[in-house]
């Protein structure tokens, strides 16, 4: 059987006019009744009134679930599932950042194939597409829109586990800078980093392609050029559709070329020290880049050239990541001014103590260096600085 290495399911649509192109979403796949799971301080603004007036005058009979929280727990993703059944949904609209559409996605894959999501995290095979889903995003960071994979919390273990399927994307996505001109400045910042970690670590991934390799190179490119703009100018429209399609293309590239040990670091410290996901990627990331210009010195080295590094001739790998990692950290720190890390009050030994659960964290297999727990304990000395 032939191994793709570049696949892409779900329809996109961009759009400045979100309550008509959803409803015209809902008529043209034949749903009269969905789910809307959505972060409960949207249902103030003024697009999601909008949104939900539409669907009333358009006789599409909806229910809300708004009990998201961050890092969703097993047992609210199954509760939804419930609630879905319970009043007979026939699709979801996520409406939210990236913990909204992975409960939205588990939820789908319960109500169609049963049993709890627990189950498909650890390894039950999902056997059909899951359909059914729609992904609004609200942020321009996890890129779960376009993702296949989603992330829920085991809040007995405290850890995160991952469900991983090309059958569980959304169906369709639809992206609405308007939904963005009020998202603070410091979740502009973290979900930005976070799609572009999302395309760096793909980028170097065991996993990567050709293909994936210049979908990456676009990302990063679009993050750097235009993310300073959305963070400072919010209301920015074109800074935010921007933002929300590099977002996008991160999504697509986990799909096809995965993360590695940055992402690695952020699922294991970030569920345990309590780091926001896309804050705990952008504190992994200079440890990881300067580590993997060990073996990938030319990819790190352009990661360089789009962040507006330049190279001494004849520079060798340690320089071509001390200089990119370096110039990672000017962007992360003072062009956008992501919150600083030894704010959060973490104690190194902390950080360190989990070496091991980061070292055989699912994703760390596609790190193209090899992981002794010497090294690893090297980039948990480094996180955050």
């Amino acid at each position: 059987m032939l191994d793709y290495k570049l696949e892409q399911k779900v329809k996109v649509l961009v759009t400045n006019e979100l309550a008509t192109t959803t409803l015209d979403v809902l008529n043209d796949k034949g749903y009269q009744k969905p789910l809307i799971v959505i972060d409960n301080f949207l249902l103030s603004t003024d697009a999601i009134k909008q949104l939900l007036i539409t669907l009333e005058k358009n006789q599409k009979d909806y229910l809300i679930f708004d009990k998201v929280i961050p890092n969703p727990p097993i047992e609210l993703v199954d509760s939804g599932a419930s609630f879905f059944k319970e009043h007979n949904c026939d699709a979801i609209l996520a409406i939210g950042g990236g913990s909204v559409i992975d409960a939205a996605r588990g939820m789908n894959i319960v109500r169609l194939l049963g049993g709890s999501i627990a189950d498909y995290a650890y390894d039950k095979e999902i056997t059909e597409f899951c359909h059914g889903l729609i992904a609004i995003p609200t942020t321009s960071g996890t890129g779960s829109e376009l993702s296949n994979a989603l992330i829920v919390t085991d809040t007995i273990k405290n850890e995160k586990l991952a469900v991983l399927s090309n059958e569980i994307v959304s169906e369709v996505a639809i992206l609405a800078p308007e939904l963005l001109v009020s998202l603070p400045k410091q979740l502009t910042i973290s979900t930005g980093l976070d799609a572009f970690s999302h395309a760096a670590e793909a980028y170097t991934s065991n996993l990567s392609t050709p293909v994936v390799d210049a979908i990456c190179e676009k990302i990063m490119f679009l993050i750097y050029n235009y993310l300073p703009l959305a963070t400072t100018d919010g209301q920015n429209k074109e800074a935010r559709e921007r933002m929300m399609v590099a977002a996008a293309l991160g999504g697509w590239v986990l799909n096809n070329g995965g993360t590695h040990i940055g992402h690695s670091q952020a699922h294991i410290i970030g569920a345990k020290l309590n780091i926001p996901h896309g804050q705990a990627c952008a504190y992994a990331l200079p440890g990881t880049l300067k580590a993997t210009a060990s073996v990938k010195p030319k990819k790190i080295k352009e990661i360089g050239y789009i962040l507006g590094a330049t190279f001494p001739e004849g520079a060798d790998e340690a320089e071509i990541g001390k200089i990119t990692s370096q110039k990672y950290r000017e962007f992360r720190d003072d062009v956008l001014g992501l919150t600083a890390f030894d704010t959060l009050n973490i104690k190194r030994k902390d950080v360190l103590a989990l070496t091991a659960d980061v070292q055989h964290e699912r994703f760390a297999g596609n790190t193209p260096f090899e992981l002794s727990s010497e090294i690893v304990e090297e980039l948990l000395a480094e996180f955050g600085l």
